[in-house]
């Protein structure tokens, strides 16, 4: 079968516009949100049932074509565009986005897996009810994404990433057949967490077509505040603070440097800072109440207060109402369209234990001033769980100065990864692997650990359609078939 052949099998599975061949119009698909990682297919394809994906994966499985899955297209791991010269299919899922149910009894809601996780929290609002995973692309990322990378967000601490707050799945095989895995129970101990092991597989042992996600008692009243610190070591004491005092209402705790903050005051109109920009640290939090509202500001403001005393707190604003609230929150959510705008930034999706947070602040930072002198440090991250978005920023004309880009790139993510590893953290706390990290699978990933995780694969998809390329090292080999 050529390829002309092929493509019209494939319409015949998903209907004349269910698939985009034309040039022009494919090359949105084609490349991530940065812009930076750029692919080829033989075209797009988009179903609009998970019938109809069963039917294109069986055509691609009986032909040896791969599938590269792609959700809303915000992946910052090249995890969600095809390789170069590939002989595969993208499959695009954004018309499967239906609202299929919501239970207010059972605290779960159905979707299909191209709804937009703000469609999915306005769902839950509607019903009066929290969907809380909370992310700078909300507007345009998709539930399916989400799962596939095991999101994170600002609400982890609280609620949890993507992992704990699915119910169920329905998945198609990459043989085609249906996993309807779709259920509301809180407890099932009936063998192995099949659902478990579809998320955060990226796409590389099935299509998600749908999930049953936890949803929670409606948002809660927040009472947030942001500050400003003057040391590294004053912003962690406030937070250890916090998370002592407040744990069980702490729902946000974001660490921002001023660094970071100087870019999004840069480059984004609509953000403003009610705070003196000039302090090294500031936080964000949000804590939870509920009729103790009072009683709760009152204790929250004395902590606060002692701060200052103590020296540990420069200045701090609590917003008065929802549209200052919401100011705030759009300095957090903002920091990824000014460090694109800015220039080459190269930012790296580190983990490491809470103890370990001023030692490997402290060491990585200086290791990259002392090597690469010319580039900016820019941070933002989790307090809650270790999580920090470590960004080393270059100038844009600073960067068109370097000869060797490639280089420089390895460099700099080998320095912070290893310091990353050293103090026992992980190189990919949530955005995932795709195709840009598959190089610290292979170098720190133990070898035992790669084993059990191919022979997953294997026993799932022992053709390699399924995301070739992306995730694990050993299994690079993109297969072409014959519809080229």
């Amino acid at each position: 079968m050529n390829t002309e052949q092929f493509i019209a099998c494939l319409r015949t599975c998903v209907g004349e516009n269910g698939v985009i061949s034309d040039r022009s119009q494919v090359l949105p698909y084609f490349e991530d949100w940065w812009g930076r990682c750029k692919g080829d297919a033989l075209c797009v394809v988009r179903p609009r049932s998970t019938a109809e994906v069963s039917q294109v994966v069986a055509l691609c499985h009986r032909h040896a074509v791969p599938i590269y899955v792609q959700g809303g297209n915000t992946s910052v791991c090249a995890g969600s565009v095809p390789p170069h010269a590939s002989m595969g299919i993208v499959l695009n899922m954004s018309l499967m986005s239906r609202v299929i149910d919501v239970s207010v009894e059972d605290g779960a809601m159905t979707v299909e897996a191209g709804c937009v996780l703000a469609t999915v929290q306005e769902a839950a609002a509607a019903a009066g009810m929290l969907f809380p995973l909370s992310l700078g692309a909300e507007g345009s990322c998709q539930i399916g994404g989400n799962i596939a990378t095991n999101a994170g967000g600002t609400a982890v601490l609280r609620y949890g990433n993507m992992r704990d707050l699915v119910l169920g799945l329905e998945v198609v095989l990459p043989d085609g057949r249906v996993w309807n895995g779709l259920r509301t129970l809180r407890k099932d101990n009936t063998g192995y967490d099949l659902r478990a092991l579809f998320i955060g597989s990226e796409g590389t042992l099935g299509v998600v077509t749908a999930a049953t996600l936890r949803l929670f008692p409606h948002q809660p009243e927040m009472i947030t505040a942001f500050m400003s610190h003057p040391t590294l070591e004053a912003t962690l004491a406030v937070a250890q603070m916090l998370r002592a005092q407040f744990g069980g209402t702490l729902t946000a705790l974001e660490l921002i440097s001023r660094s970071e903050l100087q870019l999004v005051l840069k480059h984004v109109p609509h953000v403003s800072c009610p705070l003196d920009g000039e302090a090294p640290w500031f936080l964000l939090v949000d804590i939870a109440c509920g009729a103790d509202r009072d009683a709760l500001l009152a204790e929250f403001e004395a902590r606060l207060a002692t701060g200052i005393e103590d020296g540990l707190i420069e200045d701090v604003v609590i917003p008065a109402n929802m549209a200052q609230r919401e100011a705030l929150w759009a300095i957090r959510h903002s920091v990824t369209e000014a460090n694109k705008t800015e220039g080459m930034g190269f930012s790296h999706d580190v983990a490491v234990p809470l103890r370990a947070l001023h030692a490997f602040i402290e060491e990585t930072g200086q290791a990259v001033r002392t090597t690469f002198p010319q580039a900016q440090i820019v941070i933002v991250g989790h307090l809650g769980d270790g999580n920090l978005h470590y960004n080393v920023m270059f100038e844009k004309s600073v960067w068109a100065g370097i000869a060797d880009q490639a280089g420089m790139k390895k460099r700099v993510n080998r320095l912070v990864y290893d310091q990353a590893m050293r103090f026992k953290g992980s190189f990919s706390a949530e955005h995932g692997i795709g195709a840009l990290h598959v190089p610290e699978m292979a170098a720190y990933k133990d070898d035992l650990e790669l084993q059990m995780m191919e022979a997953v694969k294997a026993a799932f998809d022992p053709t390699n359609i399924m995301n070739p390329g992306r995730v694990l090292p050993r299994v690079m080999r993109e297969t072409s078939g014959s519809a080229a």
